[in-house]
This record gives structure tokens, C-alpha cells and sequence, in this order.
């Protein structure tokens, strides 16, 4: 049985020059599916804005009618949402549009973008992108951003210039380092908890050579190649940023590896040739890709699978590692450990309200591989990395506590009655 919309939930249509989706339209069902299909949303209604102009008339109706509003690009964290009964779901997809200030070394994308979108318009420049081209560039931008460049340039959201957005009250403002600097500060790390984002800026980097690639190995290896990554990595250099991962192969992996379960060391070398990796290549590996690439090429290089499909991935951030702990964990289930440090853990006085991670190494794992983990539980550093937390959980463990403040009080003043609704929300303050 179909439900019937109420008044309230009537009275948007029109709204968005008519892209407003109420249950039991036609185009509802598909309107709310997010790409995390593990997740199904029923939200008040959907509706897709496509300036700031739209966006302010559809947080004003939805005010008036006492609807909340929860933004959304593509939905990879749309568990943590929660119930939308009460919600119009604000997609993202029709703010389009990308400039490449190549002199200046910015870029202003919109915010539906998706960062395929934009790897290739800004090559030979490079963007601290992700290791999946079909990730939102605004959502990644701000929860923090963890891409192949991560040791020697940091989070993604430290190199965000400026934010486009609609506040809570209905005001179209742009916030930078000048203008506007306590959004400015959440934003960057806070993401939608403050209003309604239609576009960002960011600046690029010359990155110079890379070589990128992968080493593989049967994962029969892995007791060997596991514990010299964990060595490796502790004395490699900041222009190297290698994800280890026991799996089986992946779609897009070399025909010789397709079928079994691997080990496999992916990552980035920026300048020297790749002669940081010549531990690990004596380890003698089945495949190694490693070549000297253009950047854009690092768009593909995790071998991710593209397109919506079920995700309930979180992060353990771990201060060190044990090998012997983490080979216990390989054992009984899939493994994923980027390298983190570096340039990710210096503390930017400037960059935001997640201006570092704490930890050295990022676990991630599915729910169904996290009754496993106990034994990495020593190394945890308490800290949670929320970019990858597909699940709500405390949010509160993504930032310093002095920052937390800062952004409750943030919240507080710029949404005291709560009208946007959040992945990883941040409570007002009082």
C-alpha cells in the first residue's frame, strides 16, 4: 500500500523547478536510493536544487512545515544518517560545474561533482583525490580527505580554500579565510553540519614524477610480506603513501591473480624514481605495476569497484601495529592498512577543525570483520577517522576536544534549532 504524502510534505512540490519526490511518485524510489545499497532510505521527500537560490527556498518550506533537511552527494555514509521520516533528503547531483585556475593552481567544483569528474580536468596538477573515482568531491573534501599524495601533503581538507554555501537561516555566503572564518574553520572537517554546501575550492598541487602501481603476491606470503611492510613503513619517507590489503583479487586485477585470495601493496612515490620501494621489491613479488604515471592514473590505481553496492566499512585508527596481531586478523578476514603519519599527522594551526589524524596506521574492516579486531585493540589510539565510518557512531572521537567545543558553539550559532541533519552530527551547544 502506497502512503499517502501529508500537507506538510505537499507543500513542496513545485519546489527545485519541480525535482521534489514525495513517496509514492514515481520517481521516489529511485530519488532516495543512495549508493551505499545496504541502506534504505524513506525519506519525507527528495528533492535535487540546483543553485543556492533553489537550495535556500527549499530549507525556508521545509522550516516552515517543521521538516528537517539532511544534504546528500552519492550517499556512501547514508547509514549514518539515521531515520528520515521526518527529513527531506537534499541531493546534491545538479549542482554541477568545474573551473581549473591552472596559473593560481585552484579548482571551484560544484557540488554534485564526483572527483571522475575532475582528476583528468586538472592533470597535469593533481588533486589530493581518493582511491575511488566515484566518490563525491565535496563530501571527501570535508570529513577530511585520505588520498595517495596523504604523507607529504596531508588531508585533502586542509588544502580547501573556500566553501560555497547556504546557511540554516537562508543566507548564500561564501566562507574563506577571510570571510566568514568560523564556518570556514567547522566546515573543514564538520562538513554538513553547518549548512548546506553548493560548491568548494581547493588548490592543486605540482606533484612532479609519480610512480604508482601495485606489488602482489599470493597471500600464502603473507606472513612474510605483512611484517617488512609494518618495518618498512616505519622509516619510509614522507613522498611515499602505500595502502597493504589481504583479499581476494580484485575484478581489475592482472589475469594472474584473478581467483585467489592476495597480498597486495598499493601506493604513490612522488620523485625518486620509485627507489624507496626496493625493500619490498625484494620480497620478490608475483605482479608489481610500480611505473612512472600521470597523476590522473592514481584515480584507479585501488582497483575499487565503481558503483553503488553495500558498504559497512569503518576505521580502527591504530598508533602502532603488531604485526603477529594484524597477521591473526588477515587470517579470519579481509584486511585493508593504509599508512598514515607524515604530513597527516602534523597539526595545521589553519587548516580546520580536523587538521590531523592520530594514529599511523588506518584499519578498515567490514561489520562483519570487527569481532576480529580485539586483538589490535591495544594499538587503537581512541580516535575515530569519520571519512570512512560508514556507520554512526561517537562522533565526539573525530576531533581534539578543544575542536569539539569550537564546533558545538559553531553549531549552536549558526543552527540553534537543529534544521540540518548530518552523517556524523555535531550537537549544538547549551
Amino acid at each position: 500500500m502506497i502512503e499517502e504524502p501529508t500537507a506538510a510534505q505537499v507543500t513542496l512540490r513545485g519546489l527545485c523547478g519541480g525535482a521534489v519526490h514525495l513517496p509514492g511518485d514515481p520517481a521516489y524510489d529511485l530519488a532516495r536510493t543512495p549508493w551505499n545499497t545496504a541502506v534504505d532510505q524513506r525519506p519525507a521527500a527528495v528533492a535535487y536544487p540546483a543553485d543556492a537560490g533553489e537550495v535556500a527556498a527549499l530549507l525556508r518550506a521545509a522550516r516552515a512545515v517543521g521538516l528537517r533537511v539532511a544534504p546528500q552527494g552519492t550517499g556512501h555514509l547514508a547509514a549514518a544518517l539515521g531515520p528520515l521520516d521526518d527529513i527531506v533528503l537534499l541531493r546534491t547531483a545538479a549542482m554541477t560545474g568545474l573551473s581549473v585556475d591552472r596559473a593560481g593552481r585552484r579548482a571551484r567544483v560544484g557540488a554534485g561533482m564526483l572527483w571522475a569528474d575532475v582528476v583528468g580536468a586538472v592533470s597535469p596538477l593533481a588533486a589530493l583525490h581518493p582511491a575511488a573515482p566515484d566518490v563525491g568531491v565535496v563530501g571527501y573534501s570535508l570529513s577530511g580527505g585520505l588520498s595517495w599524495y596523504g604523507r607529504q601533503r596531508g588531508l585533502q581538507s586542509t588544502s580547501v580554500t573556500a566553501v560555497e554555501l547556504v546557511t540554516p537561516g537562508g543566507d548564500a555566503v561564501r566562507a574563506d579565510a577571510g570571510h566568514e572564518p568560523d564556518l570556514f574553520w567547522a566546515l573543514r572537517g564538520g562538513g554538513a553540519n553547518f549548512g548546506v554546501v553548493t560548491a568548494i575550492e581547493f588548490a592543486l598541487h605540482d606533484v612532479g614524477e609519480v610512480t604508482a602501481g601495485m606489488l602482489a603476491w599470493d597471500a600464502a606470503r603473507a606472513e612474510r610480506v605483512l611484517p617488512e611492510w609494518v618495518a618498512w613503513a616505519a622509516t619510509a619517507p614522507r613522498t611515499a603513501t602505500t595502502t597493504l590489503r589481504v583479499m581476494p583479487a580484485p575484478a581489475g586485477a592482472p589475469a594472474e591473480l584473478r581467483g585467489r585470495r592476495i597480498v597486495v601493496i598499493s601506493g604513490a612515490v612522488t620523485g625518486a624514481a620509485g627507489a624507496p620501494l626496493a625493500p619490498l621489491r625484494a620480497l620478490r613479488p608475483e605482479v608489481d605495476t610500480f611505473a612512472a604515471v600521470q597523476p590522473a592514473a592514481l584515480a584507479r590505481l585501488h582497483l575499487e569497484p565503481e558503483g553503488p553496492r553495500p558498504d559497512d566499512r569503518d576505521g580502527l585508527l591504530l598508533g602502532s601495529v603488531d604485526a603477529d596481531a594484524l597477521l591473526a586478523v588477515a587470517a579470519g578476514a579481509d584486511v585493508e592498512l593504509r599508512h598514515l603519519g607524515g604530513a597527516l599527522a602534523d597539526r595545521h594551526p589553519n587548516a580546520g577543525a580536523l587538521s590531523h589524524v592520530e594514529g599511523e596506521f588506518l584499519l578498515v574492516s567490514s561489520a562483519a570483520a570487527r569481532h576480529g579486531l580485539a586483538a589490535l585493540t591495544p594499538y587503537a589510539t581512541g580516535r575515530r577517522y569519520l571519512g570512512l565510518a560508514a556507520e554512526r557512531g561517537d562522533v565526539r572521537a573525530g576531533f581534539d576536544p578543544a575542536a569539539w567545543d569550537r564546533l558545538r558553539a559553531i553549531r549552536a550559532a549558526v543552527d540553534p534549532g537543529g534544521l540540518l541533519v548530518a552523517s556524523h552530527p555535531v550537537p549544538a551547544a547549551g
